[in-house]
């Protein structure tokens, strides 16, 4: 069934395996360039840099509410899970989903919903772009 030669076999088992894993190569690839692009397009829509969310959210301790895709410990079940932010229709509930809005609503969310158990946590307006810009990119 297989050939003889160890060396034939090896150039076999090279071939399957380029056969079968660069389709795989591929699909990995074309959802990074993707992810990478969403990146891109959140950071122009909120005027923040996604890379500098992380240590963000964990000052604030946001992390201790919400549960944040991508960052580790991020595991809070008090306020909403905050994956697939950009394609919700409202924050918190009341705001139309929009960059500016969801940036105002981090820096204030009691200004939009006295209730919300969000609190004014002190985040400036420029680190709230940043973790919008991270929010909108997944």
């Amino acid at each position: 069934m297989f050939p003889a030669n160890p060396h034939r076999l090896l150039a076999w088992l090279i071939a399957g395996t380029l056969i079968v894993g660069l389709p795989l190569v591929g699909t990995i690839t074309d959802r990074l360039r993707t992810r990478m692009q969403r990146a891109e397009v959140a950071e122009a829509l909120t005027g923040g840099d996604a890379a500098l969310a992380p240590p963000i959210f964990r000052r604030y301790g946001c992390v201790g509410c919400h549960t944040v895709p991508g960052i580790p410990g991020a595991d809070g079940k008090v306020g909403g899970a905050l994956s697939g932010l950009r394609e919700q229709v409202y924050i918190g509930g009341v705001l139309n989903n929009t960059p500016d809005n969801l940036v105002q609503w981090i820096v204030s969310p009691r200004r939009f919903s006295p209730k919300t158990a969000m609190p004014a946590t002190g985040i400036s307006e420029g680190e709230a772009r940043h973790l919008a810009a991270y929010l909108y990119r997944d």
